[in-house]
């Protein structure tokens, strides 16, 4: 049995990938341990959030299937961080846990070129350091021109509470016992990682007159660029926020060697921007409180889902935690909480097209390269998707840079600084982050999926006719301009904003922080879609910052066109710091501009490197 492509896990990296090869027209196998487990949520039963909200925005404008699928499956949406500047906003959605699975496999069985098969890879067939198959569990063999592995948590993971340490993967499912000890002897750094999951309560048994409601946005939104939204808005469930307490605090210190992270149960490094309660009350000891959200887990279960409470303490100790808090005295646990260990490799040994540096056409994407979260997850299995079936085509490789997608700068991270615990994408982390919006995913990405066929024409058209819209917007707010007659006096001073001098142009009035386009509808008729007229808005009111960080990006882009030659040899290059060369060699950059980017290498160590680099040309030509 031979396939072009094969995809190893059925997780949210193993779903992009999988359709994204067969939609361009290579015959792709799926292979899963459990097919009820596809794009299963063992955590938190949501999709997006802040900056991950834009990396699923991305993956839709690059044809991916994740914001479609949250967008038929969730039951509340909001815009996060909508009184903030747009830089750090992103939408989020509470997705069904039920449904969301079930749609995006409907999808997946309906993609042409795709099979799903419910097997356990145990090892790979490698010969002369390139990749031609997979062995099952049983035994069998099957062939391919090319592999991704996207096997979540699933390698050799054990799942704790408090001493208790058991083998197997989420939901107590069986993990991988034997593929990363065969990774290991092909050559690859394994490394040990953690996460973990809070308890799940009875809706029944809460209180919730005694928690803060959280509703949904009064504003119709969508992840994908493409659909129209399909709830209503009055229809959406509420969540609830509540708080943390000084009896939960006591009750976790008193019983912190319990833990399985504080009684040395642990040897995974967990996340650090998504630490366990007892790690926040331990590292933040001023707060009185924490908070903490409820939230369904679907429409279809009697199970809440007790957000940012995280824990690896024994269940009986957990029972006291929750019934601490103000609204779950009463409340029945459903499951428990727990921490899961699992094997990750070196991403180091990436190249930022996701391929692994060792074993030829093998690309790995997800949990398997230190990463958290869904749409992380994700976004690295579109891209080593794409990136797969472009080499099987002898195609030019694709590799979002830092200054066009969340996912460029979540590769580029990974593959040029390494993690030692899980990642989890932040807007901090992207100094571009002003023109890596929510609402200009398509402008940025659609071209690319145009070129790379990886859209329908149909919504290339979309993108198209927006393109047209904005410019006709534009147009509109240049060449229009606001008469100043008594009622339009009026209208200024009632709404406190201090009245242009002379005749101004919309576009002009728009620049100003206090006018909105809302605002100037007061006095001319603009009807666009809400997209195009908040992409509008923005780009005209950020204009000058937009500039600034541009050039910018020109600096960043000519360090990137200064090519470092694959077969370089660092230790002919005199005068480098001794961690410079240690660190060079081992990322082996591609670019004098990614060189930049390695933690250990100073500019000082850039400067030399750059002037071997044109003394050696020069010596060449």
């Amino acid at each position: 049995m031979h396939y072009e492509i094969i995809v190893v896990g059925g997780g949210h990296a193993g779903c992009e990938a999988s359709h994204i090869a067969a939609f361009m027209g290579h015959k792709t196998l799926l292979i899963t341990m459990n097919k009820k487990n596809i794009a299963d949520m063992p955590c938190n039963p949501s999709i997006g959030g802040t900056a991950k909200g834009v990396i699923v925005r991305d993956i839709d404008a690059l044809g991916g299937l994740m914001g479609k699928v949250a967008d038929e499956s969730h039951f509340q949406i909001k815009m996060l961080n909508s009184k903030k500047g747009p830089a750090v906003q992103s939408l989020r959605c509470q997705a069904d846990k039920r449904t969301y699975p079930q749609n995006m496999l409907k999808r997946l069985e309906e993609t042409k070129n795709l099979s799903i098969k419910e097997a356990t890879v145990e090892d790979l067939i490698v010969e002369n350091a390139k990749i031609k198959g997979v062995i099952l569990k049983d035994g069998t063999k099957i062939m391919c021109d090319a592999l991704i592995l996207t096997t979540g948590t699933y390698l050799k993971s054990n799942i704790l509470i408090g001493s208790s340490n058991k083998v197997g993967g989420p939901h107590g499912e069986k993990r991988s016992d034997f593929l990363s000890d065969n990774l290991k002897k092909l050559g690859f750094e394994i490394q040990r990682l953690k996460t973990g999951t809070p308890p799940r309560i009875k809706a029944s048994s809460i209180d919730f007159s005694e928690c803060q409601e959280e509703l949904g946005d009064n504003k119709y939104y969508t992840f994908s660029h493409d659909d129209q939204p399909k709830y209503k808005i009055e229809e959406q469930q509420k969540c609830y926020l509540i708080y943390t307490n000084a009896k939960t605090h006591q009750i976790i210190l008193d019983n912190l060697n319990k833990s399985s992270m504080y009684g040395g149960y642990v040897t995974g490094i967990g996340p650090r921007y998504c630490p366990s309660i007892e790690d926040k009350i331990v590292r933040f000891k001023d707060k009185e409180r924490h908070q903490l959200f409820l939230e369904p887990e679907s429409m279809y279960y009697d199970e809440w889902y007790l957000q940012g409470f995280s824990t690896s303490m024994p269940e009986d100790i957990q029972e006291q935690m929750v019934h601490s808090l103000k609204g779950l005295e009463h409340a029945i646990l459903t499951k428990y909480a727990y921490a899961i260990e699992y094997d990750a490799i070196n991403p180091l040994q990436l190249k930022p097209t996701l391929e692994t540096k060792i074993v030829e056409n093998l690309y790995t994407a997800g949990q398997i390269n230190g990463t958290s979260g869904y749409e992380e997850a994700a976004g690295q299995g579109l891209i080593a998707g794409i990136n797969a079936a472009l080499k099987l085509q002898n195609d030019e490789p694709f590799i979002l840079k830092r200054n066009e997608s969340y996912i460029g700068v979540l590769i580029d991270d990974l593959v040029t600084k390494g993690t030692k615990e899980p990642y989890r994408m932040l807007t901090s982390r992207a100094e571009y982050r002003l023109l890596l919006r929510h609402d200009n995913a398509d402008l940025r990405l659609r071209e690319y999926g145009y070129k790379l066929k990886t859209i329908t024409q149909e919504m290339y058209k979309n993108y198209q006719k927006r393109l047209e819209d904005i410019a006709s917007l534009k147009e509109f707010l240049k060449n229009t301009k606001l008469e100043i007659t008594p009622e339009v006096k009026e209208i200024f001073t009632k709404n406190n904003i201090n009245l242009p001098l002379n005749k101004t142009s919309y576009f002009e009035l728009l620049k100003r922080p206090e006018i909105t386009l809302d605002f100037l509808k007061l006095f001319t008729k603009i009807d666009y879609p809400i997209d195009t007229e908040e992409e509008v808005s923005i780009d005209i009111k950020y204009a000058g910052y937009i500039s600034k960080m541009q050039k910018e990006i020109e600096k960043m882009l000519k360090l990137e066109e200064k090519q470092i030659p694959p077969d370089i040899d660092y230790d002919k290059i005199a005068n480098l710091a001794s961690e410079a060369r240690q660190k060079l060699k081992e990322v082996r950059p591609l670019s004098i501009g990614q060189a930049s980017r390695i933690s250990g290498v100073n500019p000082a160590d850039i400067a030399i490197l750059a002037i071997y680099l044109k003394k050696e040309y020069s010596k060449n030509e």
